[in-house]
């Protein structure tokens, strides 16, 4: 039996590329398939110029391994703007990150790349949601909610299977909230733009400011889960009542601590006062099916979709 080359494999089915680029790490990746990517690496996002740089290089190995990317993905964190017809589409606003603001990440891969590939440009939040519409946890379902708790919180919506976009894309990161450090003796907003919102309150970094320490090494019975729970379930409840959504998707970093998400249930229960005629909170509030893979998965079926 002859064996079938990565290029014979490729002359069958068209390569894609996807680029889950984080606020903290970048994820590449190639594939035929969305969700059996042949080729990954991650790294660590840096400055703009060099972090483009390192994902051109894996993009052009692959090619070299699996032929020429016909189309490619980009998940990235935010704010950014995503409408193909804008002027400044592909490009980073205004974020706290260094040296990123203002940088078209969509022309700097397509020089990098020098050919003219086509490229889908959505939030990290929208391609993840997009992979568990196809793959995941969210299959069959018609209106899904996708919040991501890392670096930052961002969120994405799905109305009938379809990317919710308004004037830019949602920015649930930054609802206000509630002060529920008072009680504990805290007054940790990490946010440099509001006085307190969701992210400055919930995202990784706040959790680190009000303890002193990485959440990654609180230990599961300390009193920050309660209170960052309690945090989070607000944001599901406002979400419940802006948006609906058939059940909410909560993922990223901070979501593996273990046991969080059921302080999550807990604590929404608590402040839904009953309201809602909800499915049991195990199947409205539910983690992503495809765990940490969701975004780069996504960024391939975001590619997947332009052919």
């Amino acid at each position: 039996m002859e064996t079938e080359t990565p290029n014979d494999t490729q002359s069958e089915k068209p390569l894609l590329a996807g680029i889950e680029a984080g606020g903290t790490k970048y994820v590449c990746a190639v594939a035929t398939n969305p969700n059996e990517p042949l080729l990954e690496t991650r790294f660590p996002t840096g400055d703009p110029e060099a972090t483009i740089e390192q994902a051109v290089a894996f993009f052009r190995d692959a090619s070299e391994s699996y032929g020429p990317i016909r189309a490619m993905g980009i998940g990235t964190f935010g704010p950014a703007d995503i409408h193909p017809k804008s002027p400044g589409y592909g490009s980073i606003l205004t974020t706290p990150k260094p040296g990123w603001a203002g940088f078209n990440v969509v022309n700097a891969v397509r020089e990098g790349i020098g050919a003219p590939v086509p490229i889908a440009f959505e939030t990290d939040v929208n391609a993840a949601v997009i992979g568990e519409a196809e793959y995941g946890s969210a299959k069959n379902h018609r209106f899904v909610a996708y919040v991501t708790v890392g670096t930052g919180i961002g969120a994405a919506y799905l109305h009938d299977g379809k990317l919710v976009h308004g004037k830019m894309h949602p920015e649930v990161g930054h609802m206000v909230m509630p002060d529920f450090d008072s009680p504990l003796g805290k007054n940790t907003n990490v946010c440099p733009f509001h006085e307190s919102c969701f992210e400055g309150r919930a995202a990784g970094p706040a959790l680190e400011a009000r303890w002193g320490i990485p959440g990654h090494e609180l230990p599961e019975d300390h009193e920050a889960w309660d209170l960052h729970a309690a945090y989070l379930a607000a944001g599901c409840i406002n979400l419940t009542a802006a948006w609906s959504p058939d059940l909410i998707l909560l993922g990223g970093g901070v979501f593996q601590k273990a046991g969080l998400i059921d302080r999550v249930r807990r604590e929404f229960e608590k402040q839904a006062g009953g309201y809602w005629s909800l499915p049991p909170l195990d199947l409205y509030l539910q983690t992503p099916a495809l765990d940490q893979h969701a975004g780069i998965v996504g960024a391939l079926s975001l590619a997947h979709r332009l052919l």
